[in-house]
C-alpha cells in the first residue's frame, strides 16, 4: 500500500514527527511504501473561497498544493499527523485540509484508508475529544477508511513522547497495515 504522511507540525523535530516516524518504520516494515510530506514547512496558502476551482481543480493559486494533490491521489491511504492545538489539529495542516476542496471528488471516489497520528502535553480523558471528532468527520465527508488513531496523551516533549507508550503504538498501527 502507498501511505503519504501529512505532517502538519511547525516543530520539525518534535513529537508529532517522532510519532509519524514510528508509524512509517512500522509501515515500512510490513512492505508498504511511506512518504512522509512537511505540510507545515510546505508553501501553501489558504483557501480563499473563491470556488474557481469547480470543486475539482485546478485550483487558481499557484503553490505546493499541486505537487502534494498528486502526491495524495496517488496514494492509498492518508495519515493525519498534528500536535494537538487548542483541542484542534495545527493551522498549518487544517490549512491543507481546508485545500482539498479543489479535489475532494477525486478523494473521495479513491475510498481510501486513513490514519489519525496526534500528540497534546493534556492528559485528561477529554483532550482529544474535538479532534477526534473532527477527524471522525472527514473520514465521513472524504468517504476514507479509519485505521485506527493513536492519542498521544501526556507528550508535550520529545522526551515525554519518547518515554511513552505511544510510539510503540504508532509503530503497531503502521505494522499491522492490510
Amino acid at each position: 500500500m502507498k501511505i503519504v504522511v501529512l505532517e502538519g507540525s511547525p516543530n520539525k523535530n518534535g513529537s508529532t514527527h517522532i510519532l509519524a516516524d514510528y508509524f512509517r518504520e512500522g509501515a515500512e516494515k510490513a512492505g508498504h511504501s511511506v512518504e512522509m510530506i512537511d505540510v507545515a514547512h510546505a508553501d501553501i496558502h489558504p483557501c480563499t473561497g473563491c470556488i474557481h476551482c469547480g470543486y475539482e481543480g485546478p485550483c487558481v493559486q499557484k503553490d505546493d498544493v499541486e505537487d502534494i494533490r498528486k502526491k495524495i491521489l496517488a496514494a492509498d491511504m492518508i495519515v493525519f499527523s498534528t500536535p494537538l492545538y487548542y483541542y484542534s489539529m495545527s493551522a498549518q495542516l487544517k490549512t491543507m485540509i481546508d485545500r482539498f476542496c479543489a479535489f475532494n471528488s477525486s478523494i473521495q471516489q479513491k475510498h481510501m484508508k486513513s490514519v489519525l497520528l496526534t500528540v497534546a502535553w493534556n492528559s485528561d480523558e477529554w483532550t482529544f475529544d474535538a479532534l477526534a471528532a473532527h477527524y471522525k468527520t472527514l473520514v465521513r465527508y472524504l468517504n476514507l477508511t479509519d485505521m485506527g488513531m493513536v492519542l498521544g496523551y501526556g507528550c508535550g516533549t520529545p522526551s515525554m513522547t519518547r518515554h511513552s507508550s505511544f510510539l510503540q503504538q504508532a509503530y503497531n498501527l503502521g505494522n499491522q497495515l492490510k
